[in-house]
């Protein structure tokens, strides 16, 4: 008998630890529209998906063009991790929503994503373990 199932790789399991940094940038359509960088949410309500992946878009730029990511992430990230150059430290499956932990388990240790939506909003992605 011929089976029609497809071989799927091995799903990582929740001893899958990782580690990454980011830079956020939160929009109107993020869960809290609100950051450090702004309390009252003044620019965030105001900004689109598409303002914050031009933004994003710029930001990558500039780390592609030799600028530091964890220098950017501590100025321009609305986490609460820019403090620490946007290191999220270290975390195992299921711990971050989905499409975070999807992007950081297909990069390899230095890479850096390209834009991924979350319910925070947009972000890059720098895996760092």
């Amino acid at each position: 008998k011929i089976s029609n199932t497809t071989s799927l790789p091995p799903t990582p399991t929740s001893l899958t630890i990782m580690r990454a940094s980011h830079l956020l940038v939160k929009t109107n359509k993020s869960r809290r529209q609100a950051s450090w960088r702004d309390p009252d949410g003044v620019e965030i309500t105001k900004r689109t998906e598409e303002d914050a992946t031009k933004l994003l878009e710029g930001y990558i730029a500039q780390i592609n063009g030799g600028a530091d990511f964890g220098q950017l992430a501590k100025t321009e990230s609305d986490c609460g991790s820019a403090q620490k150059g946007g290191d999220l430290g270290e975390f195992s499956s299921g711990q971050m929503m989905k499409p975070f932990e999807d992007a950081t388990l297909a990069l390899k240790v230095g890479e850096m994503s390209g834009i991924t939506k979350t319910d925070s909003g947009l972000h890059i992605i720098l895996r760092t373990n």
